[in-house]
């Protein structure tokens, strides 16, 4: 029980991750902001050479305060050398290796101007390094959101493009996921990797380099880390690609579900099925769960994983550099500044293991929506279109062939016409091909052979909004959006005057209702005019296309919905509307149509009967059958009902 399949319905598309093509698609969407993403790298490079040549000049500080120490212990008139000779004349060879290589005046203390300019320069750097900082995010930011507003507006335009069968065999939930849950989350990983690993790679290099400036030694213990984690970060994000493919798949299916059931809660509660719809929900639900959490702890293990890396080469770095240190070969403000810069180096080895991971998601999102740009669109309209002008409403069907699918034929050369002004109504068993008709007539659907015919205009040489401009549609499911009443009336007529709303809304039997209500005309409705009877939305939709004025007209079991009284008015309303005007009227309660000029009878794809309503209950033929069996209550014409061929 799922809403928006129809033939051919499949689920979302499971193929494999292609990562690199994802990412040039990605890439792309920011190349409209070329200037705005150079920026954003030299931002970038600016700050990381700040951040990383602060440590060192916290080194330089922290030597300054320790040789400053050092030098006030020792006895002022003795050179250095002198004391360091000494020292190795008594054997301390160690602690004279390491005076010697200290920048110390004996009996001279702290340099406090010294110091105080390197913690100055320090504070400048950083506030430096903030402001780039700053800058880079404030950029990337306006850059991601500018990707994602046309990427946004690609789909939106994709969505009108594409042939109505995608939205027959795809759920609305998972379209509505890829449109907003895949990009949101598309968006959340551009906003927080871009600039990350950006500044990480850089960092990485930045950071090497001062390493190798300091100490070689201490630098070929850090580097050996940079194979470890690569190794690791790969193997994961091997794994973690399947699951965040399926984590967010299986959210599609999730909201598909939740979008069907809620939409048809009055339907659940009414048949008492809440407990298989919670059923239902479950199989759903578990494998969501299921995938999430593969997705988020295999992606989740990365950083403990580095963090543990990191801490090992900590250890290495401090044991090396203390030795370094005792023999003199590194001052203990290189040591700091090297302790400093193996932090700094093995932090972005973690981001970026992390962010890889993140980027998968990501890019498993984005995957899911190029699918979707990627599908097949209707045919484009022809270059050198035709345009009606002074429409009389003749419409032909000519050797018309359709189906839904090749292996289930549903009309077949099917042919008729419909003069200037006649009331054409069409009837028959489920499945017969009522609906697919005026489908046809509407190009929601294309036919495979044959044409249709607007004054002897074929449609497929007109564009399909031009074609749909001289149609007035009302449906069987009253549609209403969220606005008011006056809004809703005047969608098909924009430039509708408030007089002219109120003369359609007169016709057709609103007015009366609208004035009860608080608001009148501009009382707010909820999504899909929840706050209304079902027969109050259908006369607020047959009040539309009143006021749309169309040549020709489409009225799909338009009073269905409708208590009988209401009825009655509604088909004054519409007999009025009708007049000069070529009506195609698809009916299952067949009173409604006995007025009818032609009477067309469809039967497996086929028009099977046709003529005026006392003539075709004289021949005794199939519409005699249905007709009686209505109004004697028998189920006489069993045989036909349910073709099942496609939708009506």
């Amino acid at each position: 029980m799922r809403a928006g399949h129809g033939p051919g319905a499949r689920g979302p598309a499971a193929k494999p991750l292609n990562f690199r093509s994802s990412v040039r698609r990605i890439l792309a969407l920011m190349s409209p902001d070329r200037m705005r993403v150079a920026l954003v790298m030299v931002a970038a490079v600016v700050s990381v050479a700040l951040a990383v040549t602060a440590p060192r000049i916290l080194g330089e500080a922290t030597n300054v305060i320790f040789d400053g120490v050092i030098g006030a212990g020792l006895q002022p008139g003795i050179s250095k050398a002198d004391q360091v000779q000494a020292l190795r004349d008594s054997g301390e060879d160690q602690l004279a290796d390491m005076l010697a290589a200290m920048d110390v005046v004996p009996g001279q203390g702290l340099d406090f101007g010294r110091l105080g300019m390197l913690v100055l320069g320090v504070l400048a750097i950083y506030l430096a390094a903030f402001f780039f900082g700053w800058l880079q995010a404030r950029v990337t930011a306006r850059v991601v959101q500018g990707a994602m507003y046309r990427l946004r507006k690609e789909v939106d335009g994709k969505l009108f493009r594409l042939p109505m069968s995608h939205f027959q065999r795809e759920s609305r939930g998972d379209v509505l996921s890829r449109v907003t849950n895949d990009i949101d989350n598309l968006a959340q990983t551009l906003s927080q990797t871009l600039t990350q690993i950006i500044t990480s790679a850089l960092t990485i290099v930045g950071v090497l380099g001062m390493m190798l400036w300091l100490s070689p030694l201490l630098a070929l213990i850090a580097v050996i880390t940079v194979p470890v984690s690569a190794v690791v970060t790969v193997l994961i994000a091997r794994r973690s690609q399947a699951q965040f493919m399926q984590q967010w798949k299986s959210t599609g299916e999730v909201n598909g579900y939740i979008e069907e059931m809620f939409s048809a809660q009055d339907v659940v509660k009414a048949f008492g099925q809440q407990e298989r719809v919670v059923e239902g929900f479950r199989p759903a639900n578990e494998t969501l769960y299921r995938s999430s959490f593969k997705a988020q702890f295999v992606s989740g293990i990365i950083m403990p994983t580095m963090q543990f890396i990191s801490n090992l080469n900590y250890v290495a770095v401090a044991v090396v550099g203390g030795l370094l240190v005792a023999n003199g070969r590194l001052s203990i403000g290189g040591v700091q500044a090297f302790i400093q810069y193996s932090r700094q180096f093995s932090q972005p080895l973690g981001q970026i293991g992390s962010l890889i991971n993140m980027l998968q998601s990501g890019v498993a999102s984005a995957e899911r929506v190029f699918e979707l740009l990627d599908e097949k669109e209707q045919d484009p309209d022809p270059r050198d279109a035709l345009t009606l002008k002074d429409v009389q409403g003749r419409v032909a069907f000519e050797h018309v062939d359709f189906s839904y699918s090749p292996e289930a034929p549903l009309i077949r050369d099917l042919s008729f016409t419909a003069e200037p002004g006649q009331t054409v109504a069409i009837v028959g068993p489920t499945g017969a091909g009522k609906t697919t008709l005026v489908n046809l007539l509407m190009r929601f659907y294309e036919v495979d052979s044959g044409r249709i015919t607007i004054d002897g205009t074929d449609i497929a040489r007109m564009r399909r909004d031009d074609v749909r401009q001289l149609i007035g549609m009302v449906l069987q499911d009253a549609w209403l959006f969220e606005g008011t009443i006056r809004e809703n009336l005047a969608y098909g007529a924009p430039g509708a005057t408030d007089e002219q709303i109120v003369e359609a809304a007169r016709a057709t039997h609103v007015d009366h209702f609208v004035r009860s209500l608080p608001e009148g005309y501009d009382t707010l409705l909820e999504y899909d005019g929840g706050s209304l009877s079902q027969g109050q939305r259908q006369l607020i939709t047959i009040a539309r296309a009143w006021l749309a004025n169309p040549s020709i007209l489409i009225l799909d079991e338009a009073t269905s919905s409708v208590d009988t009284r209401t009825e009655i008015s509604i088909r004054l309303a519409m007999n009025a509307l009708r007049e000069a005007r070529t009506s195609f009227v698809i009916a299952h309660r067949l009173s409604t149509i006995r007025d009818a000029d032609v009477i067309l009878v469809v039967r497996h794809g086929e028009i099977v009967e046709q003529g005026t309503h006392d003539a075709l209950l004289a021949a005794e033929g199939f519409y005699a059958q249905l007709y009686r069996s209505q109004f004697a209550g028998t189920e006489t014409v069993a045989e036909g009902a349910g073709d099942g061929a496609g939708p009506l």
